[in-house]
């Protein structure tokens, strides 16, 4: 499975963004997935995850209620929807995909990475 992440960039304290993973090669339906991010000189975190049918969804404490994820298994694509960003949530974003129907909350839990993507936050 290959994993493509977008929709990174720079936005100001309060913005939003929508990040995108499109995954080919596999049957994407048949993968939970999980966004991740890293910040400098820090280890990669859960910050979102899913469920293979998008019917069940998990948050990381500091982002409930702030972002969204979802999933399009017509389209083979994952998203974050991020909204009220902070300056704390600048980071590199990854996309990843679980050989399972149910979703994980660590990095070895999960099978297949994107490469990532830039998410800056400006004060």
């Amino acid at each position: 499975v290959q994993l493509q992440a977008s929709g990174g960039g720079l936005v100001q304290a309060g913005g939003s963004l929508r990040l995108s993973c499109a995954a080919s090669g596999g049957t994407f339906s048949n993968y939970a997935m999980g966004w991740f991010r890293q910040a400098p000189g820090k280890e990669r975190v859960i910050e979102a995850a899913i469920t293979y049918s998008g019917g069940s969804t998990d948050y990381a404490d500091s982002v409930k209620g702030r972002f969204t994820i979802s999933r399009d298994n017509a389209k083979n694509t994952v998203y974050l929807r991020m909204n009220s960003l902070k300056p704390e949530d600048t980071a590199v974003y990854y996309c990843a995909a679980r050989r399972r129907f149910y979703s994980g909350t660590s990095v070895s839990e999960y099978d297949y990475w994107g490469r990532g993507t830039l998410v800056t936050v400006s004060s």
